[in-house]
């Protein structure tokens, strides 16, 4: 315990604000997301990723990266999206053990019908909420935390 770094007073004013804002900005989307959906927020995020991928389309395993999720939550939530119409699985054609996760025409439909709301709320409660410095900032300070968190994997950097 004597070599613990706790945080200062200003350092914890920051993490505290952090959570708070982010646990907040969380629900509101989060009930936008049911109100106008019945999505939650990773479905939302899947639906996104794939609507930009090329055909629509990605390997379940590169999903699973780009969200930061492990294999087994995304094929959890992809068999939630597939009873719903919204995504289906596919055979990767160049790889026989690979699953491709499709968005499906309903799925898009479902999407354009969301995403309106969706940056309405992430607008309302958290961009139009900054100066353009000040998201610069945010963009640059939060890169630098998940290029840490990428590098050290999932223990604390050393001191």
């Amino acid at each position: 315990m004597a070599d613990t770094r706790w945080l200062n007073e200003g350092e914890l004013g920051a993490w505290m604000a952090y959570l708070k804002a982010t646990h907040l900005l969380e629900r509101r989307i989060e009930e936008q997301l049911k109100t106008d959906s019945g999505l939650t927020h990773p479905h939302y995020e899947i639906l996104a990723k794939l609507s930009i991928a090329p055909e629509r389309r990605l390997r379940m395993s590169d999903l699973a990266r780009e969200l930061v999720v492990s294999k087994s939550g995304l094929t959890y939530q992809i068999g939630q999206l597939e009873k719903r119409g919204l995504v289906e699985r596919m055979d990767c054609p160049s790889d026989e053990r690979g699953v491709l996760a499709v968005l499906t025409d309903e799925g898009m439909r479902c999407l354009e019908k969301t995403a309106p709301g969706h940056v309405a709320v992430v607008r309302a409660f958290l961009i139009d909420q900054l100066t353009p410095e000040e998201l610069q900032t945010m963009t640059r300070v939060m890169s630098k935390a998940a290029t840490a968190m990428s590098q050290n994997g999932s223990g604390p950097a050393p001191t």
